[in-house]
């Protein structure tokens, strides 16, 4: 079943979207494939390790992931396997729109307000804030997110990396995925 939970929330903004992200973001689908996972040096790394265990990633290297992509009432919702066993649930809720509002991404206790830019046509998240078991944490404690999500010759390419202030790198994971959309 289509919901446009997305599309409601860019509203005109959304045909700005990639063509490839908006159909996936209207129908849903799967995204699958290899991706790279990397960790800092040093204490940046020990760091990484933590917060990684926390998201429930695989040791660094190459690793099979699966992404379904959903959309319900409740919002849009991402299972990430890894390795066919390591899975991850994230419920993206929308709130107001694309010009005055966010999306609450809740994954485990941890919840993330995030907002949206679109650059060249690729779907970029900013963190507006964190909070953990419902306390919030001041963002100068939380370690500084990019994430984004792009189409580069029909094939859908992601990051996300994590980065302290002086330490450098924490974690990163990236790839080149394939997607198979729902009808």
């Amino acid at each position: 079943m289509q919901y446009d939970v997305v599309k409601n929330w860019f509203k005109d903004d959304f045909s700005e979207l990639d063509p490839l992200l908006q159909k996936l973001h209207l129908s849903g689908g799967e995204l699958s494939g290899n991706i790279n996972i990397y960790y800092g040096k040093g204490i940046a790394g020990l760091i990484g390790k933590r917060l990684a265990k926390k998201m429930k990633l695989p040791n660094q290297g190459e690793h099979k992931l699966l992404v379904s992509i959903s959309h319900s009432p409740k919002g849009l919702h991402w299972n990430r396997k890894f390795n066919d066993n390591n899975i991850v649930k994230s419920l993206f809720v929308p709130f107001g729109n694309n010009k005055n509002g966010y999306w609450v991404e809740t994954t485990g206790p941890v919840q993330m307000k995030l907002t949206v830019d679109i650059i060249n046509g690729g779907w970029f998240w900013r963190c507006l804030k964190v909070s953990l078991f419902g306390l919030p944490i001041p963002l100068f404690f939380v370690p500084k997110s990019k994430a984004y999500k792009i189409i580069e010759n029909g094939k859908y390419i992601f990051n996300v990396s994590f980065t302290y202030p002086l330490l450098g790198s924490l974690v990163s994971y990236k790839g080149i995925l394939d997607a198979k959309y729902n009808e």
